[in-house]
């Protein structure tokens, strides 16, 4: 069990987590109204791990991250399509992807993926042209 401050940062800087138990939890939730539901593992000011479980057919619509981000298939298999290229993810599948480089994401069968993220500073985010999660 990881501790956090008001802030959503965690204060432990060591945590384990048991993935398939994580997953299975993330399942039992269901339905889920958009069809994916995500759970953030870890947080830090500069990192992010986050859980994210997809049901067949479902889709996260183009958006970005403002940090270096990799996905990492850990059941089932995803299409992640960035910069114009289509790719299909199986289980044990890793891709990155640098900060703010839109892109999407639709599960082709029942899927769960670990989402990690180099969170940048604060004075890195303010000098972006674009802020967050979006179009």
């Amino acid at each position: 069990m990881t501790t956090s401050r008001d802030d959503g940062n965690m204060i432990d800087d060591l945590v384990h987590f048991d993935l398939n138990r994580e997953i299975a939890d993330s399942e039992s939730k269901k339905p889920w109204q958009a069809g994916h539901f995500a759970k953030m593992l870890f947080k830090k000011a500069d990192f992010r791990t986050v859980l994210i479980t997809m049901e067949p057919g479902s889709k996260m619509k183009e958006h970005h991250a403002d940090g270096t981000i990799s996905v990492q298939v850990l059941k089932g298999r995803i299409r992640f399509i960035a910069l114009g290229k289509v790719h299909d993810l199986p289980t044990g599948s890793l891709i990155t992807l640098g900060p703010s480089i839109k892109h999407e994401v639709e599960a082709a069968e029942d899927s769960a993926f670990l989402l990690t993220i180099s969170w940048p500073s604060a004075q890195e985010l303010l000098a972006m042209e674009h802020r967050g999660y979006g179009t």
